[in-house]
Formats: structure tokens, sequence, C-alpha cells
């Protein structure tokens, strides 16, 4: 599966975002790819999907997503993400601000989202 896709959900286009397993420069060349597709798109039309599962970031990886999530907050309409329960306090820190108007994480055992 590519690291980064459109898929069609119940009529809604979503970007899956792949970092299982992703840690450093695999992370932060990923984190990038974000950016330039979530930023090519139209102010406040994008639904966003990662999965963080078994994901490892360094201070500088987070500092990368917490910038790119700030760059791409006018592009999202709604995040959400899974995989995330083995991701730092660190992580959850960086994210919050964005997090808590436009995401939200997935609860062990949720299979769906609803965008």
């Amino acid at each position: 599966m590519a690291k980064i896709q459109w898929i069609t959900y119940e009529g809604n286009r979503i970007l899956m975002l792949d970092f299982t397993h992703r840690a450093g420069a695999r992370a932060e060349e990923l984190v990038r790819e974000v950016q330039q597709v979530v930023t090519s798109q139209a102010p406040a039309s994008v639904l966003v999907l990662a999965d963080f599962t078994g994901a490892s970031f360094d201070e500088e990886v987070v500092r990368q997503i917490a910038t790119t999530l700030a760059v791409d907050r006018p592009y999202v309409r709604r995040a959400a993400w899974v995989g995330s329960e083995g991701l730092s306090e660190e992580w959850f820190k960086s994210i919050r601000d964005f997090r808590n108007g436009k995401s939200a994480a997935s609860q062990p055992g949720r299979r769906h989202c609803n965008f």
C-alpha cells in the first residue's frame, strides 16, 4: 500500500497517511510529502486518516509534525488517527492545539470513523 493515498469511504474522499513502523528520516520524508499533498487542495476540504501503529518519533520529527499540522490546518476539514497508543506524551502535547478543534484519536477497538 502507498504511504499516502486517497481513498473513498461513504462518498467522502479521504487522505490516508500510513506512518506504520516509521521512524527518523523515513518519517520526516513522509511528513514533507503530506504537507505538499494537503496544501495543494482547497481550503477546509481535506479529510485525513492517519495510522501511527508502531511509529516512533524523535524530537525533531515531533517538531516537524507539529509545524506541518499548523501549516496544513487551513486545508483540513477533519482528521482522525489510529495506532497512537505507543506515542509519547510529548507528541500529544505538540499537537494539542491542532487536535482540540480538528481531529480525534480513535478509541481502542474502534473500527470506523465518521467524518
